[in-house]
C-alpha cells in the first residue's frame, strides 16, 4: 500500500514555484515520497471549492506517517516559507487515501 495526495493548485508564479520543486525534492526522497503525476490545467470545468486551480499532481508517500513527517519538517517547511508560500495562490486538497500498489 501507499498513501496518496492528489492536490490543485493555483500556482502564480511558476519560477519560483520550480524553485520550491527543486528546494523540497531531496527532502520529499529522504521519506519515499514522490510525484506520480503532474499536470498544467488550463481550464477547470466543474469544482468543489472557489479557489482556482491551474495544476494538478499526485504525490505519493509508503505510508500516511511519512506523509506527516514530511509536511512537518522542518527543512522542507523553510523551503515552503522561501518558495511555496511566494508563488501559490491557494492549495485544494482533492483527494487523500491509501492506494493499493500496482492500482490506477
Amino acid at each position: 500500500m501507499a498513501f496518496e495526495r492528489i492536490m490543485g493548485l493555483w500556482v502564480s508564479n511558476d519560477e519560483r514555484y520550480q524553485q520550491y520543486r527543486a528546494g523540497m525534492m531531496p527532502i520529499l526522497n529522504r521519506y519515499g515520497g514522490a510525484f506520480g503525476y503532474d499536470f498544467r490545467v488550463s481550464e477547470v470545468l466543474l469544482s468543489k471549492v472557489n479557489e482556482k486551480i491551474n495544476r494538478v499532481f499526485t504525490i505519493e508517500f509508503p505510508d500516511q506517517k511519512s506523509m506527516d513527517e514530511f509536511f512537518c519538517d522542518p527543512a522542507y517547511l523553510a523551503v515552503k516559507e522561501a518558495h511555496f508560500d511566494a508563488s501559490v495562490k491557494s492549495k485544494t486538497v482533492i483527494s487523500l487515501h491509501e492506494k493499493i500498489q500496482g492500482s490506477a
